[in-house]
Parts: structure tokens; C-alpha cells; sequence
């Protein structure tokens, strides 16, 4: 039986911020594959490499993890004011998932630019500033963003740096606007649980003070201290303990229910995406990833946060905008590491550097309300051209 020939779909491999993914335009994708569904998540899944047992995504496009396992999907927006329709798809490294449930913060700084090239954008100006709205599909959520033109096209290349990064590009602006999540069952509150800080029971773990908030993307939020860490920790300390990340999964799962997310824990293995387990402390000193000093003084606080059951290597973008926006409310686990008190912006220590990001809160009718976060990240273009399929894999 003869086998099929590969297709070509044409597509764009960009890094934004601390993540990389495949881009594609939505009405470049076969007709099948234009539509939520099973073909387009099998076509996505080769196109990454998924599922690989091995996990290394040798086969595909993919990085081996959860910040270079990505694919976003980029249309003219079906809103009159917007540019373009923004989604985003988590791809599983060694299942055959795709999850929607969530933005990708990090990529969100690389939709701006590659929209633009890709001519999804009208009146984009020759030089300065471009203005790009950007609907984000997977939460329906406005994100603004600032893309840097010189001579028509977008300026990827700058002296702006960007812990995580290793070489620096041109600062793009993000303004994440009404970032508290409409997450399924959540009802669309900032706090699911209505509380700035709860007990969360995990069994087999304990009793554990959490703040549970939809902002930028759904996070659970503990004290390191209390899970018996100190808050600097890098990847290898908690990604090569197994029992570790089996316990970070079982306080997402528990954290999940409690949040609405889902009904019940065994549904967490079907939402890797969302929600996200943080754990923050006090400001100390600790060497990063890059070997760079990062003083207390330098910083608000300490935060690590887990992604696709692993420590990131960075921050997530999504997690920033959940971290600044908790930050911006006193009294929540966040405020309190950094502090205490009001404030519109914080800068924290990951594992590889600093991040700072802004939020400002308001009390309305007795509810914490955060018209936007703002942070800055940078992107670019790593190769642009087709990539090549199976014709039967999808």
C-alpha cells in the first residue's frame, strides 16, 4: 500500500518573550483543519512532534518543553475593533492532547509582529509605534499591543534585554486589559471562592494558605515556606524530584475544583494547561539559571510557578499578569511576600532573572476590580517558510 506524501502548510517559528511556537495563519491550515476539532488538534500534534514517549518531540517542531511546545493560530479579527483573532494551543509532549484552555502570555508579545507581516493588519504606520488589538480567543480577552516599525516593517531587532532571553530585540508593549479570567465555572470573579486568601486542604499534603485568582490566566498561589521550599529555587531542584511535581499536581488538582475549573480532581489530567501552582516568598538573594547575582534589594519578591507539571524556566507571561495583578490587592499571599500595602507595579525574581510587571486595582461595590496589567517583552522571527506533514495524520 503506497504511503501518502507530505503537505506543505505555510508557517512562522517565532520566539515572544520567554517561549517559542508555530504560527499559523488560520485560513492557511487544509479546510478540515480551519475548525476546532479533532483534525485540527491531530494536525498540530504532528506539526509538534506529540505524543512522543521518548519526549524529546524529535519528529516535529516542537522543544521537548512546556515553553517550546506551543502553536498559535492568528486570524483578522471577526470584531470591528480588533485587528486580529488570537488562539492559542498547548501542545501535550508526550500525549495526544492539545489544550485550549488558556492564553499563552509569552507568545502574546510575538502576535502583534507576526500579524503584521503576515498582512492581517490594515494602517499599520511606516515608522514608529503600531497599534495592534488583539482578541484572545481561548479567554475572550483584549490584549494591546505596541509593535516597533521602522520603514514598513516591524523592528524585531534593540538593546531591550529580557531576563530568559539571551540576546536582546526590540521591546514590544503589552497591555492585557480586564486580565481577570472568564474561566468556565468561575463566573467570571477575580476571586472564584470570593476570598483574597483561603485554606486549601490536599490530602496527603496538608492544610495550605492559598490565594486563588483568575487573572491572566487561573493560579494558585502558596507560601514556599509552607511546602518546604524557600522560593529561589531553580528547574533542576523540583524537576528532578519526582515526588515533588506529584505534589504541585495534586495541589493543582484540589485547587482546581476549589476554583470551579473542574468538578472533579481526575478531570486536572485533562487541563494541564490550566490552572497554574506558584509559590512565593519574602525578597532573598540567589544565583540564576545564567549564574547572574539577583540581590533582595533588587526585588518585591520571589516567585517560581509550575507549567505542564514542570518548574518553568522562567515566568510565564500569563502568571506575570496573575502575579502583578495580586500584587496590586492587599492582602493576598502575593502582596503579602512583597510586603504588604497598595501598589501598581512589582518586580519579582524567577529562575532566571527579574520581571516587572504593572497592575492597578481599584475596590468597586465590595469587588477587587484590575482594568488592565501592563508588562513589556520582545520577539522575533526565527524562520518563516512551510512546514511539512503527513497527508494522513490528520
Amino acid at each position: 500500500m503506497p504511503h501518502p506524501a507530505q503537505i506543505k502548510i505555510p508557517a512562522v517559528y517565532m520566539r515572544g518573550g520567554t517561549s517559542k511556537g508555530v504560527f499559523f495563519r488560520v485560513q492557511d491550515l487544509p479546510e478540515t483543519a480551519q475548525q476546532p476539532g479533532a483534525a485540527r488538534d491531530a494536525l498540530l500534534l504532528r506539526v509538534i512532534g506529540s505524543p512522543d514517549p521518548y519526549g524529546k518531540q524529535i519528529d516535529g517542531m516542537g522543544g521537548a518543553t512546556s515553553s517550546t511546545s506551543k502553536t498559535v493560530l492568528l486570524a483578522k479579527s471577526r470584531k470591528s475593533d480588533h485587528d486580529v483573532d488570537y488562539l492559542f494551543g498547548q501542545v501535550a509532549i508526550d500525549k495526544a492532547f492539545v489544550d485550549w484552555s488558556g492564553n499563552c502570555g509569552n507568545l502574546s508579545a510575538a502576535v502583534g509582529s507576526c500579524a503584521i507581516s503576515m498582512g492581517l493588519v490594515d494602517n499599520v504606520p511606516q515608522n514608529g509605534i503600531a497599534v495592534v488589538r488583539i482578541w484572545q480567543a481561548n479567554i475572550s480577552k483584549t490584549i494591546i499591543a505596541h509593535v516597533p516599525m521602522t520603514n514598513g516593517e516591524v523592528q524585531e531587532t534593540g538593546d531591550f534585554e529580557l531576563d530568559g532571553v539571551t540576546f536582546p530585540a526590540a521591546e514590544v508593549q503589552l497591555e492585557f486589559m480586564d486580565p481577570a479570567a472568564e474561566e468556565e465555572g468561575a463566573g467570571g470573579s477575580m476571586f472564584p471562592t470570593g476570598n483574597l486568601v483561603d485554606d486549601l486542604e490536599v490530602p496527603g499534603i496538608g492544610t495550605l494558605k492559598a490565594t486563588m485568582i483568575n487573572a491572566g490566566i487561573p493560579t494558585i498561589f502558596v507560601n514556599a515556606e509552607e511546602i518546604g521550599y524557600t522560593g529561589t529555587e531553580l528547574q533542576d531542584v523540583i524537576n528532578s524530584d519526582t515526588a515533588a511535581l506529584a505534589k504541585f499536581e495534586t495541589i493543582r488538582a484540589y485547587g482546581a475544583v476549589r476554583m470551579g475549573l473542574i468538578k472533579h480532581i481526575d478531570e486536572a489530567a485533562k487541563r494541564q494547561h490550566t490552572p497554574k501552582v506558584a509559590f512565593v516568598s519574602k525578597p532573598l538573594d540567589y544565583v540564576s539559571s545564567s549564574g547572574k547575582q539577583v540581590h533582595a534589594s533588587e526585588i518585591d519578591l520571589c516567585v517560581r510557578a509550575m507549567s505542564m507539571g514542570k518548574l518553568h524556566h522562567a515566568m510565564m507571561g500569563t502568571a506575570a499578569v496573575a502575579i502583578g495583578t495580586a500584587a496590586a490587592i492587599p492582602g493576598t499571599l502575593v502582596s503579602l511576600a512583597a510586603g504588604g500595602g497598595e501598589r501598581s507595579a512589582v518586580r519579582f525574581g524567577h529562575p532566571s532573572g527579574t520581571l516587572r510587571v504593572g497592575a492597578e486595582a481599584q475596590l468597586v461595590n465590595g469587588e477587587w476590580v484590575v482594568k488592565k496589567a501592563s508588562m513589556s517583552r520582545s520577539a522575533r522571527v526565527l524562520m518563516e517558510g512551510f512546514v511539512r506533514v503527513p497527508g494522513d495524520c490528520f
